[in-house]
């Protein structure tokens, strides 16, 4: 398991460079956006992060557990409410995590003015969680992660822009340039390739031993 979290995670660190440095374009046009502007705006790429996060982690999960794929899995291995527990963690669990809380540690770290911990599936709860459970269950019946997974991460950059964005409507260093790349890259690189690979296969690995 160590040496598959250590090969995803050098997989996966040049795409995560990508998305991270397009964070840093946009920030750099979006600066004086209103307040409730960056926080529609991440109120509408932390729920679709949720979405496709959920769907990678639970079709990860049934693609290990369930190779045949199809409605007659769940005579299988697969189990639908063990897919319903794993999915919904591993996405608005680990999407929180890497869009809400290691950005408000750069925003305090950074001595942002207007900084704020933003939990969705507390502060809009009606969107965040359905829309996991949505995801949940199109994985259920069509399990894909190669496509989603690259969305997920590219959202889960801007998300965690959007919500430094809303912290300072400011011009910013070139040194807080530079640490907000570092905080994108980290808010993003470790908790995605978790969130999508690590995680789901933790619960494979016990199926398989039982």
């Amino acid at each position: 398991m160590a040496g598959q979290i250590l090969k995803e995670l050098k997989r996966h660190a040049p795409f995560t460079i990508f998305g991270a440095l397009t964070g840093i374009a946009i920030m750099a046009f979006s600066l004086k956006l209103p307040y409730k502007v960056s926080y529609n705006i991440f109120y509408v790429l932390h729920p679709l992060h949720v979405f496709l996060s959920a769907l990678v982690t639970a079709a990860m999960y049934k693609l290990h557990t369930c190779p045949s794929i199809g409605v007659n899995c769940i005579k299988g291995k697969c189990n639908f409410w063990a897919l319903i527990i794993i999915g919904y963690f591993g996405s608005v669990g680990i999407a929180t995590i890497s869009d809400s809380l290691i950005p408000y540690v750069a925003e305090s770290m950074l001595g942002m003015p207007n900084r704020g911990i933003h939990l969705g599936f507390i502060e809009k709860w009606w969107l965040v969680n359905p829309l996991a459970i949505l995801g949940i269950v199109i994985a259920y019946f069509k399990p894909r992660t190669k496509f989603p997974h690259a969305g997920h991460v590219l959202l889960s950059t801007w998300a965690s822009l959007f919500h430094m964005i809303m912290a300072k409507i400011a011009i910013l260093s070139w040194f807080s340039y530079v640490a907000i790349f570092i905080f994108l890259f980290l808010a993003v690189w470790l908790p995605c390739c978790v969130s999508d690979i690590v995680f789901p296969l933790l619960f494979v690995k016990n199926n398989r031993t039982k």
